[in-house]
């Protein structure tokens, strides 16, 4: 089945949803220059994650975050929305997707214009506190290590600031708790560039009554898909785009 015959059964499909949620993984980020975690070549393979991104870590250790594991963040902070990000935010404000849940911290989903985004891992806008929970920017938090302040700490009270990512060890963010509800209501969930082999979030294909995938290669819920694009995310999503404005569908976000 050629990609135009699968998109247009993608549109299909949103069409006839009441609700839709999108799941997106590291796929959909890619194509913004961001280097995966797990590929060869990928963010992983410079430092030992369970050792660098670890919680305990941090707490007996956080300068080996600063020092081996924050310089790797650059990628993600200088990255831009691509057209996969762009075309999903227009499909929420045109009411055809309801929200977005991300396994990704680059906060690309925001940049593009989504409103509705459940962050599994969390973000690097900000980094709070262990010590009084005060929080900072990133960019402060950036200012303060490009100083020399390593481990950064709170003035007032010691405490060492923490970025406001889900390290290994911590535990899950309420959004987690959030999105299984939105997701279990939803007709629809379209997973966007996730293999779907990290937990928990490989648990939400479970919960949805209908699956569409979007994604380079397999997943691990490929058998309950009822639609399976294998593309990557910006030109499935582009075109997308134009199958349903042909269709009448108004998409006024950003041309892509």
């Amino acid at each position: 089945m050629d990609l135009v015959k699968k998109i247009n059964d993608l549109a299909d499909l949103l069409l006839e949803s009441g609700k839709t949620m999108v799941l997106t993984g590291a796929g959909i980020s890619t194509e913004s220059g961001i280097p995966d975690f797990r590929g060869p070549d990928g963010l992983w393979s410079k430092v030992d994650p369970m050792y660098v991104f670890h919680a305990e870590t941090f707490i007996y250790r956080p300068e080996v975050f600063y020092e081996a594991g924050m310089p790797l963040m650059g990628p993600l902070q200088a990255a831009q929305p691509n057209a996969a990000h762009r075309v999903i935010a227009d499909l929420e404000e045109a009411g055809l997707v309801w929200g977005v849940v991300t396994q990704n911290v680059d906060g690309l989903h925001q940049k593009a214009g989504s409103k509705n985004v459940f962050e599994m891992h969390g973000h690097l806008r900000s980094a709070t506190c262990l010590k009084c929970r005060h929080v900072i920017p990133w960019d402060r938090l950036a200012e303060m290590v490009a100083a020399g302040e390593i481990p950064p700490r709170h003035q007032d009270c010691g405490g060492v600031f923490k970025p406001d990512a889900v390290f290994f060890g911590d535990p899950l963010p309420p959004d987690f708790y959030d999105c299984c509800r939105e997701v279990s209501e939803s007709d629809l969930l379209v997973v966007v560039g996730s293999s779907l082999e990290v937990s928990p979030v490989n648990y939400l294909p479970q919960l949805c009554k209908r699956l569409a995938i979007v994604n380079m290669g397999p997943t691990m819920a490929d058998y309950r898909a009822v639609l399976k694009v294998d593309a990557k995310a910006g030109e499935a999503f582009t075109e997308l785009k134009r199958v349903l404005q042909e269709r009448g569908v108004r998409l006024s976000g950003s041309a892509v």
